[in-house]
């Protein structure tokens, strides 16, 4: 068994889950393990882009000893847009 973390934030609530997981399993097994998917019913992992130590990965990569699995939340804005709205309010 190997150990991995999953993690999954909101502005107003973080979570780190650590479980032990089978050599070669998958970062979508390593969410669907952990049970994280039951606290964050929005996660939908289908559309969710997810990474290990915000590397960004597909769901069918394996999985290390010490991994941590990282669930993205979707941007509310484009970045690129956001600071063009800053840069523009500056003028």
């Amino acid at each position: 068994m190997i150990t991995v973390e999953v993690a999954y934030a909101k502005p107003e609530k973080q979570t780190l889950l650590s479980i032990l997981v089978e050599p070669n399993c998958t970062i979508e097994k390593a969410i669907l393990q952990s049970g994280i998917l039951s606290n964050y019913p929005e996660i939908d992992l289908n559309s969710a882009k997810v990474g290990i130590f915000s590397k960004s990965c597909t769901l069918n990569q394996l999985v290390q000893d010490g991994d941590r699995v990282e669930i993205y939340r979707p941007l509310p804005t484009d970045p690129k847009e956001m600071r063009r709205s800053r840069a523009s309010a500056m003028k």
